[in-house]
């Protein structure tokens, strides 16, 4: 009976964060070891179909790097560095489309329908919903340690995302799954960043959430305790000082970019962890790091509903 009532209290406690955002809409920027381990997969198709049925609009981004990495060593086809920088060139762009919109994409939508929901692939080529142009060069290290530049290929920085058709299948009741693979002026296909693909989405649908789901806990201070909360200002002094650094940095970089353009809320979470979407979003405690503006719009506490507060998809 202990255990019954335990399970009772965890639903008492997720009742006031369902009410709050009913409505609303999620961005979830799924990869990691979350991709790749089954239970881990299942956990997470389940959690997104728990989500959509709450009334929570959500929108899955999702990577695949180490299985593009698999499907060129397959192929037969060596992947190109200058300066310690990938250099995506056309054929290996057009496994990476293969990959990513094509595998990846439906595999995650198969994850999902088979959970009970209703999800749709697919790419920033649809519809040409999300624009880029060819990012250029980067600054990579020569052999002998000096600066050179880099031409990156077929990689895009994102110019603009329409959000209509997101939003149509939305209100279809559907999950889009969208493969970060965005379009230039010229039609052709460019790889864009995961991440920075889910904040320019999230920014665009006006998004409440962008979660980011990695495979670290999310961001700790100096001497290596877990923060759960940071405002724009502490995020920039702990990159200054050193204590956000390597591949924390474009993380929390993405995070400042998508509150700065009206996200409410980003959170970096451990998508290892079993259920950690559903433990950040539904708990006062919460699992991850949550970022936020310094100045963060307050959010209705859900003490009571407002009338019509369960209208609508």
């Amino acid at each position: 009976m202990h255990d019954i009532v335990e399970k009772a209290a965890v639903l008492h406690e997720a009742l006031p964060y369902i009410r709050r955002f009913h409505g609303r809409t999620f961005v979830v920027k799924y990869g990691g070891h979350a991709m790749v381990d089954e239970q881990l997969k299942q956990s997470f198709a389940r959690d997104i179909c728990l989500l959509r049925y709450v009334g929570i609009r959500v929108v899955v981004v999702h990577g695949g790097g180490p299985q593009i990495d698999d499907t060129l060593k397959q192929m037969g086809i060596e992947s190109t560095f200058r300066g310690g920088l990938r250099v995506t060139d056309a054929e290996t762009m057009k496994v990476v489309e293969m990959v990513l919109a094509g595998q990846v994409n439906s595999d995650i939508v198969g994850l999902i329908c088979s959970q009970g929901g209703r999800a749709m692939g697919l790419s920033g080529r649809d519809d040409t919903f999300i624009k880029a142009q060819r990012l250029g060069t980067a600054q990579g290290r020569a052999e002998d340690g000096s600066t050179i530049d880099v031409d990156l290929g077929l990689v895009g920085r994102i110019r603009h995302v329409d959000p209509r058709l997101i939003q149509e299948l939305c209100g279809g009741g559907f999950v889009p799954v969208i493969a970060p693979i965005a379009i230039d002026d010229d039609g052709r296909p460019l790889n864009v960043n995961a991440d920075t693909a889910a904040g320019e989405v999230a920014a665009a649908l006006k998004a409440s959430k962008l979660v980011l789901m990695t495979d670290v806990e999310g961001v700790r201070d100096a001497q290596g305790h877990h923060l759960s909360s940071l405002g724009a200002t502490q995020v920039e002094a702990l990159i200054g000082n050193g204590v956000i650094s390597g591949g924390m940095i474009p993380k929390v970089r993405c995070a400042l970019s998508a509150v700065q353009q009206g996200v409410e809320k980003v959170h970096i979470i451990d998508g290892r962890q079993r259920h950690a979407l559903l433990l950040e979003i539904f708990t006062d405690s919460g699992v991850g790091t949550e970022i936020h503006s310094d100045s963060p719009q307050r959010e209705d506490d859900g003490d009571s509903l407002a009338p019509g507060a369960f209208d609508g998809p």
